[in-house]
Order: C-alpha cells, then structure tokens, then sequence
C-alpha cells in the first residue's frame, strides 16, 4: 500500500519575513515618521488644542506663541489642530485607495496570469484601458457626477491605481506559476483557487506590500492635490490640501504657516512612504539575488 504526502509548503529563501531595522537610518526615521503620523491621526480629538473648526475672526492670523504654537490662519482657526485632525482625512483617503486598489489589483492579476489564454488577453487589455486615462482626470470627471467630498476622488484614484498593481502580480504571478511545487500541488489535484491562495499569494505579498507603500505616498499626494484644486475634501473639514489652498491669501499677508504647515506635513509624509516603499523592495531584490 502506497501513500502521498503533500510537498512542503514553498517559501522563497529570504521572503518569511520582512525585518525592519537593519536597512539603514533612513529607513529607521521613515518607520517612526509613518508611526507617529498614524498615531496622530488616531489621537488628533485628544493632542489637538482647539476645535479645528472654531471660528474667532478677531484672532485671524495671529502668530506663534503659547496659545497658538503655530499661529492661526485667516478665519482664526487654530493651525497646530487643524495639522492633527487633517493627518485623519489625509490618511484615510490614501489608505482606502491603496486597500481597494491592491485587493482589485491582486485579484486581476493572479487571475490573468493563472488562466492565461484569453482571460489574460481580455484582462490585460482591460488593464491598459483604464493605465491610459489620467487618474486626476477620472478623478475630475467624477467629481461633477457625484458631487464633491472623498468619495468621488477616492473611487477615482482606486480605479486608477488598480492597472499599476495588476500589471506588477500579473508578472511575478507568472514567474511564481511556471516554478516546480505550483505543478507539484496540481498533479496531486489541488485546485487552482487553493494552491493560489495557499501557496502563490504568500510567496508574491512581499512585493506586493513594498508597492503598496510607495503607492499610499503617491495616493497621498493626489487626493492632497484634488482637495487643494477643490474636487476634494470640503472647508470647514481640516485637509492638508484644503489648508494649502486657503492659506494663499495669508502668505500674501506675511503669514507663512497656514499654507507651509500643511505642505511641509504632505512632503514628509510622501518622502517617508516613498523610503519604506524603496527600502522593501530593494530587500526583496537583494535576496532574490
């Protein structure tokens, strides 16, 4: 009497897990600089100050100091609170885009590269379609149909940024296919669906989480530009793109603050999510290697 027994799962060397420390002082400060943006974010109604957004006119643009640490903008709202509570929309719309986009992306993808035939041509060709209109524009386009807010921009951008994940599973999926435990698992009479979500997606998350941080930077500063051009989040909401644009009239005053505040949190927030995404996928390349 024979018996069988399953092959051991496949685990590409290096890719169990990802360490963080060990990548270099950039990487390190990128990390505390997206945790303590999170934490924030979740904490803004408990760190911030004042109401973000109280009006008191007769306080309009008055400068640093102990009751103001980072002045007020032209309506007399507080700046450091309206910082904090916009981490929160700054942040939600960006991972919403990414989350959608990813799960989307991922499914296109490893669907595509698994069938092959024409669910891969049909799927590809999709795929480019919707690579070859701008994510700005769609998201505009939206807007006048729906109405402004986050809801318009954030479909937009998640439809948008679906393609640039599903182009990227659909390649690795495809390389992770023809290798010998995928066929190992059919012969034994796994099932498609099994052997990918058992077996495949663990092997392909890696490279998929390293794009997904550079991509929540580049959604952060697209929904960011939206809000500022006015398709985005509304006033009185505190947005940092929304906060840039009303802060133009203060820095004609001499008041840099309202709008350097805001820009400068965009830029630090882009460029941390950019390192950790970099900083991941060189990882990845160097124990592929």
């Amino acid at each position: 009497m024979t018996t069988t027994t399953s092959p051991a799962p496949y685990r590409r060397p290096g890719l169990r897990r990802l360490r963080i420390l060990g990548q270099g002082p950039m990487f390190t400060v990128s990390v505390a600089v997206l945790v303590a943006l999170v934490l924030v974010a979740l904490l803004a109604p408990v760190l911030a100050p004042y109401d973000p957004e109280a009006l008191d006119l007769a306080s309009s643009l008055v400068g640093t100091g102990a009751d103001h640490l980072l002045g007020t903008d032209q309506s007399g709202r507080d700046v450091l609170s309206r910082l904090l509570h916009g981490a929160r929309t700054g942040l939600l719309g960006p991972l919403l885009v990414v989350t959608v986009s990813t799960l989307l992306g991922t499914l296109i993808g490893v669907v595509a590269a698994w069938r092959g035939g024409w669910a891969d041509t049909v799927l590809s060709r999709s795929m480019d379609m919707v690579f070859a209109i701008p994510g700005l524009l769609l998201a505009i386009l939206l807007v006048t149909v729906v109405g402004s807010g986050m809801t318009a921009p954030v479909i937009a951008m998640a439809v948008a940024y679906t393609p640039y994940v599903g182009r990227l599973v659909r390649g690795i999926a495809r390389q992770e296919k023809a290798r010998p435990y995928i066929e190992a698992y059919r012969v034994q009479g796994w099932s498609g669906w099994t052997v990918s979500v058992r077996h495949l997606l663990p092997n392909i998350a890696p490279t998929v989480l390293a794009q997904s941080a550079m991509n929540f930077g580049y959604a952060l500063m697209d929904l960011a530009a939206l809000s500022y051009l006015g398709f985005g989040v509304q006033p009185p909401t505190a947005d940092w793109g929304a906060m840039i644009n009303e802060g133009q009239s203060a820095v004609q005053q001499g008041a840099m603050l309202p709008a350097l505040a805001p820009s400068a949190c965009i830029v630090l927030a882009v460029v941390a999510f950019g390192i950790v995404g970099e900083g991941l996928a060189d990882r990845i390349a160097k124990r592929e290697r």
